[in-house]
């Protein structure tokens, strides 16, 4: 029997009132602002409102080094949300928004996947509520009053060759990496180089999923960094005097989503940040809202522990106050096989099939990479749990191997099966968690806020990564004299790297050690509050492949969505 697709499966949803979604959550009819029947905007005065209700435990899914097809973070989080209603419990899931570049290119949508997904799928990986394009105007905006500065040689003295704010589009488009605006006559423009990033990578995004309040969100607007005047000076989008009509476009965007899972387990959708510049987290106020909705709140982090799982302990917690009780860690057969480096996965290709062949001994050759995530987990004083997002081609003697692990390092390891049975094959990972929720919690930060940047820098490297030292190069030691020097030593730091392995070198897998980690740049999201260090060449506009996903995507004759996945 050919298993359905996720659209087949969506379609097939009973879904629950959203009305009665939001009551089980304690939020009632008058705090919801409904765009259709199936999601809602919940507005920011229940934070307010619901702060008297208990707090539920608070539960990271990060994962393993990901190959580039992911280990299923999204649908591990939808389906641990869903199981724990099978061991009487409540839960509330938290998730990033799908940008429309993966939507339309190689990895497909972000709405989880066969029975744990959220639904309707197309609304989530689609517009959902426009959030997307509110962040691409408001980004836009502030680029276009930069530009408009330079034609009427405003109010500040822009150094038009220190511009630093690109434009953004939620589309994956390589020919817009390197553009070369104004050009024609005086009357289009100042000419200069400039460029496009993808609306996930904007650092508008990332304020909106930092942002505490309104009133936050319009004070990090005004924070913004967009480039330096001729003196060297930094200039702000409060200079540019873009952050009010900025915060106005984005007024609708705080408000977080409510939908739901198959199984009718509230969900909150909101903020899609970036994994490789930004911190790759959901929105600080729709967890602070979930935390009081539910027994469990289960939320996630892009890519691996390394990366999207550090930044939710140093950066979202820093600005939310809430720690964690549990992490899970997903990891998969196919997932350590490659970290064995003896198999290559290319994204949009098929797997190679001697990484489906039963060989446990690849599994054990990439063992490394889990453990050292586990231990990026513990330095934070988190209770780990090893969640093996099991696929029907992997063998028992795989799973055998993971679990001989995990139990080497400690953890808790469950074997979850929730893509081909929803909640019911989540129930052995909901009840580890639930006991890891139970554990003391010892939860520190790995670096004080009076850390220098350097500090701050070379302990995520050595600790987290296993490299044994930073190089910096001339002008990255420069920039890091200079952030400190314009007062913004306390921000925390979001390093920019390869999601592709622990180290900064995407060819080294499982956990390397022998290495150092050059850093070539370091840049102010000082509205995002954070200082990132970049190492290698990051990729902030995505291509398509050669056969993109939108090839596939269609409607058919009664009007409804084909192809989307």
């Amino acid at each position: 029997m050919t298993f359905p697709s996720d659209l087949e499966i969506a379609r097939q949803a009973s879904l629950k009132p959203l009305m009665q979604v939001a009551a089980d959550i304690g939020v009632g009819q008058h705090l919801l602002e409904p765009y259709g029947e199936h999601v809602a905007k919940i507005k920011l005065d229940a934070i307010d409102e619901l702060d008297d209700r208990p707090r539920a435990k608070y539960v990271l899914v990060s994962a393993v080094t990901p190959t580039p097809l992911g280990e299923g973070k999204t649908t591990t989080s939808v389906g641990l949300g869903q199981a724990f209603r099978h061991i009487g419990h409540t839960a509330t899931v938290a998730i990033r928004q799908p940008s429309m570049g993966p939507t339309f290119g190689i990895k497909g949508g972000a709405a989880g996947g066969g029975y744990s997904q959220v639904v309707p799928m197309e609304l989530l990986n689609l517009h959902l509520t426009g959030d997307m394009h509110a962040v691409t105007a408001a980004h836009n905006l502030l680029a276009a009053m930069i530009d408009n500065q330079l034609h009427h040689r405003g109010r500040v003295d822009l150094d038009p060759h220190r511009i630093s704010w690109r434009r953004v589009l939620d589309v994956n488009d390589r020919s817009l990496r390197n553009i070369v605006t104004g050009l024609g006559g005086r009357a289009d423009g100042t000419p200069r180089e400039a460029g496009f990033d993808i609306t996930a990578a904007s650092e508008v995004m990332a304020v909106l999923a930092l942002s505490t309040s309104l009133q936050d969100l319009r004070a990090r607007m005004g924070r913004i960094v967009v480039g330096a005047d001729r003196d060297g000076s930094p200039v702000t989008a409060e200079d540019i005097g873009a952050a009010g009509a900025m915060t106005v476009m984005m007024m609708d965007a705080i408000k977080p989503n409510l939908m739901q899972t198959l199984e009718q387990t509230p969900v909150l959708v909101h903020a899609g940040p970036f994994g490789n510049i930004a911190h790759g987290n959901s929105s600080v106020v729709a967890d602070r809202i979930g935390i009081r909705g539910s027994d469990y709140l289960v939320t996630e982090a892009g890519f691996g522990a390394d990366m999207g799982g550090e930044r939710f302990f140093n950066i979202k917690c820093r600005t939310s106050g809430l720690t964690p009780d549990a992490a899970v860690l997903v990891t998969t057969v196919r997932a350590l096989k490659a970290h064995s480096g003896r198999h290559r996965i290319v994204a949009g290709k098929p797997l190679p099939e001697e990484l489906l062949a039963e060989n446990p001994d690849d599994v054990l050759a990439g063992a490394p990479n889990l453990r050292k995530q586990i231990e990026n987990i513990r330095l934070h004083g988190v209770s780990p749990v090893v969640a093996i997002n099991a696929f029907p081609t992997d063998h028992d003697s795989e799973h055998a191997v993971i679990k001989e692990i995990a139990a080497e390092m400690g953890a808790r390891v469950a074997v979850t099966t929730h893509v081909a049975e929803g909640g019911k094959g989540g129930v052995a990972l909901a009840e580890q968690v639930a006991e890891a929720a139970e554990e003391p919690s010892d939860f520190s930060f790995l670096y004080p806020d009076d850390a220098s940047l350097r500090e701050k820098i070379e302990a995520v490297a050595t600790r987290v990564y296993g490299a044994d030292g930073v190089d910096y190069s001339a002008a990255a030691s420069t920039q890091l004299d200079q952030h400190e020097a314009n007062g913004f030593g306390n921000l925390p730091v979001c390093i920019a790297k390869t999601h592709l392995s622990i180290s900064s070198d995407p060819t080294l897998k499982g956990a390397p050690t022998g290495w150092r980690m050059p850093v070539r740049e370091v840049r102010a999201s000082v509205g995002a509050g954070f200082i990132y260090p970049i190492c290698g060449d990051m990729r902030t506009m995505p291509g398509l492949s050669s056969a993109p996903a939108a090839e596939r995507i269609d409607i058919d004759e009664a009007g409804n969505i084909v192809g989307l996945s």
